[in-house]
This record gives C-alpha cells, structure tokens and sequence, in this order.
C-alpha cells in the first residue's frame, strides 16, 4: 500500500483553520477519508466495470464513495446525496451533498497522479461549500460562501487576463464521440486561430476548475458536464471572483448541464461567442 503523502493532512488543516462553517469540519474529514482510499488503490489492480466508451467504474471509486457517505451519514443521517456512482436523491431539498469520490478516473487507472475527490454541499440549491482534493499531490481546494476560496492555506483568485489572447484554456471531452467530439475539437481550432495562449486537458474537470478558480487557467470549457463534476468547483469560482454557467450562459443546474463555462469574468462573454458556434451543431443532432 503507497504511503499517504506527508502533507495531505498539514494542508487540509491549513484550510481548516482559515474557514469556519458548521459543514466544514464533515466536508474536510469525509473528502480526506475518500483521498485515503484512493492513495491506497493507486496502483494497485482493481476490479473495473465499463459503463460506455472510455467510461469506467473501479473498486476505488466505490470505495471512496462509500467512506465519504458513511463520514456524512455518521453527522447528517437526513441530508440528501447526489453521487456519481450509488446515490440519486432530489437536489430540491434543503441540504444537499454532490459527491464525486474520484474525479479523473482514466488517470487513475492509468498510474497518472491527476484525480481528485470532489464535494459540495447546498443548502436550498444554494452552494455553501465546496471541497476539491488532490490526494496525490496533497492539494485542497476549498471554499467557503462569504469567505473566499483558498488553496492549501492560500488565499486564490482568479486571473486578470481580460482577453482571449492572454489565456491558458482548459479543456474536456464528454464520452460521446459523434458530434459533441466534433465540436470540441472545431471549438479548440477557433480558439487557437483566437491566439490564446494555449490549450490543456488533463481529464479531471473538478481540477480544471479549480486551476481557474486558483489562477492557473483563465478558462475552462466543456460541452455536457454532471452535477458531481462541477458542484464543488462551481462554489470555488464564485468565491474566488470568477464567473461559471452552463455554455449558453445560464446558471448551472444541480443535474446534466449542457456543460460549464467557467472563467475570470471577464472572458466570459468572448468564451461564450466561441462556444455558441458549435453549440447548436451537436445540441441539433441529439434532437433527431
């Protein structure tokens, strides 16, 4: 079994100790337990399940999910939860959990350390707190309503590029490769003849988000996202002064979005320009 890493737990208490919130103390604890489980099944052999083209389910998802629950249960045994794998409660109750135990999955299966755990919690539809861990590399993201986003410690806001030429972009790929795929890809070509900086997708869309809440990214985008995906980076954007819908602009639902558009703020109306190209292209198609 792989060492937890040193720091896993300094910088979660670092977190900790900048923010208060009755929630808080269950959200740090439950995302730490479902990081444990991940550390000691990376790199491990796991029984794997295919859900559809590039998309599985392991024994470490299930497992981390199953410790984040149980963590949230003990305390909260009436609260709602929404998670990828196991549990499927109505969101319009009043006070909701979206759990993703790991957020990256190809990479983890992979050997690749770019995965996270993934948990928000809602009040009235409301986003309260959103927690966002690396177990890997030991890095929390966490946020708090009112009381700023902040990463191992840190104080994080988003960047100040207000143009398209001056941003590093992020990028998914939903698993549909028909036309979703194919506006990805014509997307990523528009952008680039837009001469932003660069593009990077590192296939964990609660880190991509966070790297913009942080500053790393200007922008990130990508066509359909779950309500797991995107819970806890959603609350990180508004506490870090960022800006973040579905891709036509409207605030993202607690369900399947037609995916996230999240940026500094102000980008997001030339983001938004570029993503309503292809849009209606595979939004047309999935109609028929």
């Amino acid at each position: 079994m792989p060492d937890l890493p040193p720091t896993l737990q300094i910088h979660r208490e670092r977190c900790a100790y900048r923010l208060s919130h009755p929630m808080l103390h269950v959200a740090l604890k439950a995302a730490f337990q479902g990081a444990v489980r991940l550390v000691e099944a990376f790199q491990t052999e796991l029984d794997i399940t295919v859900k559809g083209t590039a998309n599985f389910v392991s024994s470490a998802d299930l497992a981390a999910e199953q410790e984040i629950v149980s963590t949230i249960r003990e305390s909260f045994p009436d609260h709602a939860i929404i998670s990828e794998e196991s549990h499927s409660d109505r969101a319009d109750v009043e006070s909701l959990w979206v759990i993703d135990p790991l957020d990256g999955t190809s990479n983890f299966l992979h050997g690749i350390p770019h995965f996270a755990v993934s948990i928000g919690y809602y009040q009235k539809g409301h986003g309260i707190i959103g927690v966002v861990c690396n177990p890997i590399t030991s890095d929390w993201y966490v946020g708090v309503e009112q009381q700023g986003a902040w990463h191992n410690g840190q104080r994080m806001f988003v960047s100040r590029a207000g143009q398209l030429s001056q941003a590093m972009i992020a990028c998914g790929f939903h698993y549909d490769r028909g036309r979703m795929m194919e506006a990805t890809l014509a997307t990523l070509a528009d952008l680039f003849r837009a001469e932003i900086h660069g593009m990077r997708r590192f296939g964990a869309a609660a880190l991509d988000i966070a790297n913009v809440a942080c500053g790393q990214f200007e922008a990130f985008f990508e066509y359909r996202l779950s309500p797991w995906d995107y819970a806890a980076g959603a609350i990180l954007m508004h506490e870090a002064g960022g800006r973040i819908t579905d891709c036509s602009g409207n605030p993202l639902p607690l369900g399947t979005s037609s995916g996230v558009c999240a940026t500094t703020g102000f980008l997001h109306p030339a983001l938004l320009e570029q993503l309503a190209r292809h849009l209606k292209y595979f939004q047309s198609d999935e109609t028929h």
